[in-house]
């Protein structure tokens, strides 16, 4: 069992004609080992053409009852983001992933109340992605440097979610799944949906936790973990030198009110059990020792 996609996944890119959607769909299609998950496209106006052997359709809906898809990755721009999103939710997929920067917040708003009462899983916007090593990857991260194995990884930055793997796989830890759930204020998975998951999957041994400044999730997190994480966690915060009041890269990456503050998150990560190193050089040390 791998958490949110495996080899059986049928996958479908919205926006697969754009430069970014066809380069990426490329990429994840060769790391598949010829297994047959990407499935479609949808561009709109698109509809009856390929990429990559690819058939792309012009509505979601269209390509879900054509070939089955049961996964859309979201490569459009900002401006039509949100209208992806809930294309697809109303096609009944089960997760969808959004790779996409600066969607609007008050789309995400409106999407994210849309979404009430679904069964569709989202992640992002403004994620990687995420990838089962040696099976399967749904967006922008390097697959080379992923290894199938038993720690999970869940992050909200990209690039700290491939320092993290870089470290495991060269101390010969792989991984079973890595999800980057995205530094937008107004997102779908949190922190603590993703640890729930990994806590219940038997390929999952150890977790790796990375969050940084603004916001509770990780606080919320680090409150489940305290009462019902079976497993080590290990867990880094970035952002600890920044100022108040200042956005660090992310937009949901700002203390504001006195709340999200690095030592907060630090604090109650460390309450929870969970081994916190302030030195992200050495994640990849804390989870082998944490594991024996």
């Amino acid at each position: 069992m791998s958490i949110l996609i495996n080899k059986e996944s049928r996958v479908l890119t919205q926006g697969i004609t754009g430069k970014t959607g066809t380069f990426h769909t490329k990429h994840s299609v060769e790391y598949a080992f010829g297994k047959d998950c990407y499935v479609a496209g949808v561009t709109p106006g698109k509809g009856g053409g390929n990429v990559e052997g690819i058939p792309v359709f012009d509505t979601v809906a269209e390509a879900c009852e054509k070939t089955g898809a049961n996964v859309s990755v979201i490569y459009v721009p900002p401006p039509f983001a949100a209208a992806a999103i809930d294309e697809s939710v109303n096609a009944g997929i089960n997760v969808v992933i959004c790779i996409t920067e600066g969607v609007p917040v008050k789309d995400m708003i409106l999407t994210r109340y849309k979404m009430q009462g679904s069964e569709t899983i989202l992640v992002g916007p403004n994620c990687p992605g995420v990838i089962t090593p040696d099976e399967i990857k749904i967006g922008i991260m390097p697959g080379y440097i992923h290894k199938k194995g038993p720690v999970g990884v869940v992050s909200r930055s990209g690039t700290l979610t491939y320092e993290v793997v870089d470290q495991l796989t060269r101390l010969g830890l792989g991984q079973s799944t890595c999800v980057g759930i995205g530094g937008d204020p107004v997102n779908g998975m949190k922190h603590l949906d993703v640890v729930k998951m990994f806590n219940d999957d038997p390929e999952t041994e150890g977790v790796v936790i990375c969050g940084e400044i603004g916001g509770t999730d990780e606080e919320d997190c680090a409150a489940w973990i305290k009462d019902y994480m079976r497993k080590p966690v290990v867990g880094f915060i970035a952002g600890v030198t920044a100022p108040p009041g200042k956005r660090m890269g992310h937009a949901g990456a700002i203390i504001s009110g006195g709340k999200g503050t690095a030592a907060e998150k630090i604090a109650a990560m460390e309450d929870a059990g969970v081994k916190v190193t302030k030195n992200p050089a050495d994640i990849g040390k804390f989870m082998k020792a944490a594991l024996g």
